[in-house]
């Protein structure tokens, strides 16, 4: 086999990890399915999935490579990616901060917006980007032959991975906002932990000394 069943196990736990932690496309994609309903919800996950091809792509034509050659953008990359993260953490657990799941009134995006929005929402995702250059390279094995071909399994394993459970989160906010609307004591504990678990992922990516792997 070009990937061994252990790699494939491998990037599937990492990318299971990174969903289950809120971030940018978590919020993005709960938020709309709470004021629009699943099928915004999952317009909005298709534009969600291209971002993830995208970076796939770009991994597999050598994008690792960039950034280990030229490691001041991968720096920048991460630093603004961190700053995000606390952004986010401080709006869940600032004084009168709300939930990912409170149920809000936002205009109705036409699909095309919506589609566009979760594109751009991937793009600018940190922690998806981090995984690609940083994370993805080091489950490669260049005994097994062509690391292009590699990175583009692995690759669609993430993305499929991803792109289930997303579906799962759209599909599903609005019976738990429902759940939460009527207890509030949950709703704090959920928007404590969401603001946590961002501001832990922030600190430990900006502080992380490694460096982006060659992929090629």
């Amino acid at each position: 086999m070009l990937v061994s069943n252990e790699a494939l196990l491998g990037i599937a736990l990492v990318e299971l990890g990174l969903v289950i932690v809120p971030g940018p496309n978590m919020i993005y994609l709960v938020s709309r399915s709470i004021a629009q309903g699943r099928r915004a919800g999952l317009i909005s996950l298709a534009g969600v999935g291209i971002g993830f091809l995208v970076y796939l792509l770009a991994a597999s034509a050598g994008l690792a490579t960039l950034f280990a050659l030229v490691p001041e953008i991968y720096l920048t990359l991460k630093l603004a990616g961190a700053a995000y993260l606390l952004w986010l953490a401080w709006n869940a657990l600032r004084p009168g901060g709300s939930s990912v799941f409170a149920t809000q009134e936002l205009e109705p995006d036409r699909p095309r917006k919506l589609f566009g929005m979760g594109l751009l929402t991937c793009l600018l995702n940190p922690k998806i980007a981090i995984l690609y250059i940083s994370l993805l390279p080091q489950f490669l094995d260049p005994s097994r032959g062509h690391l292009g071909l590699q990175s583009l399994i692995l690759g669609l394993t993430q993305l499929t991975v991803g792109v289930v459970m997303n579906a799962v989160f759209v599909i599903t906010a609005g019976s738990v906002a429902v759940f939460l609307s009527s207890r509030p004591t949950w709703m704090r504990i959920h928007r404590y932990v969401m603001g946590t678990a961002l501001a832990v992922f922030a600190v430990r990516l900006a502080t992380d000394r490694a460096r982006p792997l060659a992929s090629h």
